[in-house]
């Protein structure tokens, strides 16, 4: 029997991760930038949410986020997370696992204000993750900071607002193939020289 080669190359995984992210945006209907972030508390208890990639490169993978929810609480107390894309369109997906590192107070002005100023002021309002007596009170902060921020230029960035970069320690490129016989491949960062090894993996 003649011998299957991997669809997956042995490649540099950014430059991996770009082909696919670029063809997701091609294919998935909506948000194709979006991910699942599981974080854990330091006693090991893990949860998982979907968040939006706003930033990549060789540097890591950078999400924004309000550092007083459940996950920037548990982000905070233990720096480590992990990353899944999965998609459906393409029937591919990819785990990154690594430590993160907060963005810059710059970094994080610059994106906060790059959004809409809707999503500023509900951003402003919002107490993420805590419990809300009625949708209505929220609503009214929203409001009420409307009222404050008219005719402002800018609106203040909270400053339990911020970002988070996922340096990767990780990363598995998966690919669907028939009957199960799934591709997979694993980069793994060499801590003493920064580059990468690789290998297959049984699916």
């Amino acid at each position: 029997m003649e011998a299957e080669r991997s669809a997956i190359p042995e490649s540099d995984p950014f430059a991996l991760f770009d082909t696919w992210f670029a063809q997701a945006r091609e294919s998935e209907p909506n948000d194709s930038n979006a991910m699942a972030l599981a974080t854990a508390t330091p006693e090991g208890a893990p949860s998982v949410r979907m968040v939006l990639l706003k930033g990549h490169g060789s540097d890591g993978f950078t999400f924004y986020t309000n550092a007083q929810s459940r996950k920037g609480e548990e982000i905070r107390a233990n720096m480590q997370a992990a990353l899944l894309f999965h998609w459906k369109s393409l029937r591919r997906q990819i785990r990154i696992e690594g430590p993160l590192a907060e963005v810059s107070s710059s970094e994080a002005d610059d994106y906060f204000h790059s959004r809409a100023r809707v999503s500023q002021i509900g951003s402003a309002a919002s107490d993420q993750s805590r419990p809300l007596p009625d949708r209505q009170v929220y609503l009214d902060r929203v409001a009420a900071l409307e009222d404050e921020y008219e005719g402002a230029e800018e609106i203040p960035r909270p400053p339990h607002w911020t970002g988070f970069t996922l340096t990767p320690e990780r990363i598995e490129f998966w690919l669907d193939r028939p009957n199960r016989l799934h591709d997979r491949r694993l980069f793994t960062r060499d801590r003493g020289t920064g580059g990468w090894t690789n290998t297959l993996l049984y699916p």
